[in-house]
């Protein structure tokens, strides 16, 4: 091999190993997916994301599963979801867990567990206004299914389940803060709160990811279904149209919320790809703008 061949084959093995990376960080982002929304989201070939998939599955970084469909499947075999491993997480996410544990950390040693809670509910404040103004647009009967989808929107792959004892469960199959959440709990339960007042009754988180279990579960109660809640859940701010609840109307909530167009909220998500690799990896682009 001559030193200029020696060359390229070393540019091409780092960037077939940075489009491996890509791959991985767009999962750990957005949750289970299948090679084709990632190729679509990566502007790269299905064919090359399915090599890099099944290294990394070969590898146990990934493992495949089947979707997340609601309702009857239809004909034919679905496309494999691909989704993070245990092992995956730690070898992908570790700096950034480190980076944040540390973080919270400080908040915790300079005002203790409370402080570490106060910016748990902090950090939501502006997400939860956003999915109050969506979820006022479809009323309670809705709501759960609707905070299902902008819940997948933000990467954790929610779905609606029936409750075995009554009621619903929202399901979360991915959590983009698992590790940091195994270390402060507050994160979940700030969460969990969140859920509760956004659909105007009470919920009981009961299971996580950070602690060990497959899916983040919170059981709804029949209720939340149908009926407006009454009681204390009025007296904190519930829309008198909707019953969904107000932040507003929580008494530890301060008047000056960011509005949407604002600065968004911390989010402890894995980060996003760095730049494209320039292998033969992508996909052609044919629009005018070049790709995304």
């Amino acid at each position: 091999m001559t030193e200029h061949q020696h060359a390229e084959s070393g540019v091409a093995a780092h960037d077939a190993a940075d489009t491996r990376t890509r791959v991985a960080r767009d999962i750990l982002q957005h949750g289970p997916s299948t090679a084709a929304t990632i190729a679509d989201r990566l502007a790269l070939t299905t064919a090359a994301v399915r090599r890099h998939l099944d290294s990394l599955t070969a590898d146990g970084l990934l493992e495949a599963g089947d979707p997340f469909v609601r309702g009857p499947r239809g004909r034919g075999r679905p496309a494999k979801v691909y989704k993070v491993t245990e092992k995956g997480r730690d070898a992908f996410e570790h700096a950034y867990d480190d980076l944040a544990a540390s973080a919270l950390g400080f908040v915790a040693e300079i005002g203790g567990p409370e402080a570490v809670a106060e910016f748990a509910r902090r950090r939501l404040l502006y997400l939860e206004e956003a999915y109050r103004l969506a979820l006022s647009a479809v009323g309670l009967e809705k709501a759960p299914e609707a905070l299902s989808d902008l819940l997948t929107e933000e990467g954790y792959a929610a779905s609606v389940e029936p409750s075995g004892s009554g009621g619903l469960q929202i399901c979360q199959h991915h959590c983009p803060v698992a590790h940091v959440a195994a270390e402060y709990p507050q994160l979940c339960e700030a969460e969990t709160e969140m859920i509760g007042r956004l659909l105007g009754t009470h919920v009981q988180r009961l299971a996580t990811i950070a602690h060990g279990d497959g899916v983040c579960t919170t059981h709804i109660p029949p209720a939340a279904g149908g009926a407006s809640p009454s009681g204390p859940a009025q007296a904190r701010g519930t829309s008198a149209t909707t019953g969904l609840l107000s932040p507003r109307g929580r008494a530890d909530a301060p008047d000056d919320l960011p509005q949407p167009g604002g600065p968004s909220s911390i989010r402890m998500t894995a980060a996003a790809a760095g730049t494209a690799s320039a292998d033969n990896d992508h996909a052609p682009t044919t629009s005018a703008g070049g790709r995304p």
